[in-house]
């Protein structure tokens, strides 16, 4: 119980130090201390909990992975709510790009059966995203999938299938990076051929 107590005396500052030598307790501490008031920031920008959840936690997935070279200053809560903005950023424009997509299926006229051309792309993406959803490595699909059906949290995932937290997190993190680029490309293929 001291060591616990021992870290939440600490100041900001005091913390970022230990972070940077690997200090997992600090940065647990950190955690502990800032992850609900950026995830409220999260939710009131995204409007949704669960992409709220998401980027809280790859933010804090990112700030230990270069935690070697984490440049806070003396203003580590600035540097957390900068980071999380770009977060937000990133997947507001992620979610802008795919929904223009979305809106150029639907705008579309291509001579007679209009309609008939839209389903059958709107196929052909779906059927495209769920090979691409099964072509993941076995553990990564099974995270992906388990959050995408059943929507568990990670810890509840971790629960699942008998991992580390940690390695859900890290899971779900790649998964999401490699659908995000390769649907990307689907829906530039796909816009392209039907043009």
């Amino acid at each position: 119980m001291t060591g616990h107590t021992y870290y939440t005396d600490l100041n900001d500052a005091e913390l970022t130090f230990l972070i940077k030598q690997g200090d997992h307790a600090a940065f647990t501490e950190v955690f502990n201390r800032y992850s609900s008031v950026l995830y409220a920031h999260a939710a009131n920008k995204l409007r949704d909990d669960s992409d709220a959840r998401d980027v809280v936690q790859e933010m804090f997935i990112r700030l230990w992975a270069k935690r070697e070279g984490l440049d806070a200053g003396n203003n580590l809560s600035g540097y957390l709510y900068t980071a999380l903005r770009n977060s937000i950023f990133n997947l507001i424009k992620h979610k802008k790009v795919t929904s223009a997509y979305a809106e150029t299926f639907s705008k579309i006229n291509i001579q007679s059966d209009v309609i008939s051309d839209h389903l059958i792309r709107e196929k052909q993406f779906a059927a495209m995203i769920e090979a691409e959803i099964a072509a993941l490595p076995p553990r990564m699909r099974e995270v992906f999938e388990l959050r995408r059906k059943e929507n568990l949290s990670n810890r509840q995932i971790a629960q699942r299938l008998s991992l580390a937290e940690s390695t859900v997190a890290d899971q779900m993190k790649k998964a999401l990076k490699i659908l995000r680029v390769r649907i990307g490309l689907i829906l530039v293929i796909i816009n392209y051929l039907h043009h």
